[in-house]
């Protein structure tokens, strides 16, 4: 997914070019747009193209650590949702590669994410309408969408961000980052080779739980002399999956939460995290398993430490090398912590990248916080005529929920962008069995909403 820079003035960018105006243009090719852009394959009515910042397609290359699953259904892949039809669903991949008996016999638990990259890829390759290096720098309007990229000018009637997210770190750590001290985005390539050095893993959820237990399960010839996991949260929580709790990932609540007031939402997004950000149960029970051999089994006793509860509040370099990271216990908040690390694994996250290449139009958008303002079909609220839409893709987790920057609804999200390009309207699925709205009922029962 093209990652952001500053958007740079497009005074002195060339008229677009005779053949370059499209009906959609789409800025980023990860899963968001990657969903629409197969959606809109073989669409003829509607002319599209779908640039990326990258030379070559990537999905989280440098975290695709051995044995990490997906924490979705098969089914929610880019299409399958919106369009079971569709030629470039996840089954269709493994068919076209001759692999789904095996892939059935094999009984994964979940999608491995590296075979889940790989069908991203496969699609990326048979799609016409993606170009591949080459950035846009902003987006400006002057009855049409002018985006200028670093090669040419393009003009669209209308515009699908789907830009992505970058890595988080905490203030005052990202001047610390290299090579021994690093996102878990970049976990593959730093964190080859780390024998026998201490390591500190930050960050309770799935990606520092599957870091944690990718360094414990190393060969004793190739592994750090101590892993030490260290979270904000109170224990090791799991992802609660459970049938009630995934109707937050139904499109009927997505257009449920929209309504409700901003501090609704917030408070409903932080109470509700473990329903996107928990820890696979089948992750944790190895990593259980693992500490127990470890431990009781083969009684190495200092080669990892647990550290549930705690906060890192600073990283200190220490004069002969390696760092000190100051830790506050959630339950003895004037009893400083102090933990010594070769090694620094951020496991911290991801936020939206941003939305400096609107900067030449921003002032004439609709804001909520950091957020553009959509409407119900994921449209900017903005000062532009009627039928010139920039859609967000991914970036409006405040105003669509948990669901927003998970694959759960990719496919929807896409279906109900298309249906607004096209001028269409999808049949939507049958409503949840859970009345979230305050609607009255009749005779005693109201359907889902």
């Amino acid at each position: 997914m093209q990652s952001s820079q500053s958007a740079q003035s497009p005074q002195s960018a060339p008229p677009a070019m005779p053949g370059t105006h499209f009906g959609c243009v789409g800025i980023g090719a990860g899963p968001a747009n990657l969903s629409l852009a197969s959606l809109l394959h073989g669409r003829p009515e509607l002319s599209s193209l779908f640039l990326e910042g990258k030379p070559a397609f990537g999905w989280h290359d440098d975290q695709q650590i051995p044995g990490a699953t997906l924490q979705v259904s098969l089914f929610k892949d880019l299409v399958t949702l919106a369009d079971p039809t569709n030629r470039f669903s996840f089954l269709s991949y493994l068919h076209a590669q001759g692999r789904i008996y095996q892939f059935i016999n094999a009984q994964f638990e979940a999608v491995p994410r590296r075979e889940f990259r790989n069908y991203l890829s496969w699609v990326c390759e048979n799609i016409e309408n993606i170009t591949f290096g080459e950035y846009v720098r902003s987006v400006s309007f002057d009855g049409v969408f002018r985006l200028h990229t670093d090669k040419r000018v393009l003009t669209a009637d209308n515009v699908v961000l789907g830009v992505g997210t970058r890595p988080w770190v905490p203030d005052g750590v990202a001047d610390l980052l290299g090579d021994r001290q690093f996102h878990v985005n970049d976990y593959a390539t730093k964190a080859a080779d780390l024998t026998g050095l201490r390591v500190v893993v930050v960050g309770g959820g799935q990606s520092g739980a599957e870091a944690f237990l990718d360094l414990l399960s190393r060969p004793r010839d190739r592994r750090p002399a101590t892993v030490s996991w260290v979270s904000r949260r109170g224990n090791y929580l799991p992802i609660d999956d459970s049938p009630f709790t995934n109707d937050f990932f139904l499109p009927c609540f997505s257009d449920h939460f929209a309504g409700l007031d901003r501090a609704v939402r917030e408070m409903f997004n932080t109470r509700n995290v473990l329903a996107s950000d928990g820890i696979s149960a089948h992750t944790l029970r190895a990593i259980y398993q693992r500490c127990y051999e470890e431990r009781l089994i083969d009684g190495a006793r200092d080669t990892f430490a647990l550290y549930p509860g705690r906060a890192v509040t600073t990283v200190t370099p220490k004069p002969h090398g390696g760092w000190e990271l100051r830790l506050e216990n959630a339950t003895a908040p004037s009893a400083a912590e102090c933990l010594g690390a070769d090694v620094v694994v951020w496991a911290t996250g991801f936020r939206p990248t941003g939305f400096d290449l609107l900067a030449p139009i921003a002032d004439r958008l609709s804001w909520e916080g950091d957020e553009p303002g959509i409407d119900q079909d994921f449209a900017i609220r903005w000062d532009g005529p009627a039928g010139h839409d920039i859609f967000v893709q991914n970036g409006a987790r405040g105003q669509r929920g948990l669901a927003d920057p998970n694959l759960s609804l990719v496919a929807w999200r896409s279906g109900r962008i298309m249906d607004r390009l096209l001028g269409t309207k999808t049949p939507e699925q049958v409503p949840s069995f859970l009345n979230w709205s305050c609607a009255p009922a009749l005779d005693g029962v109201t359907e889902g909403v």
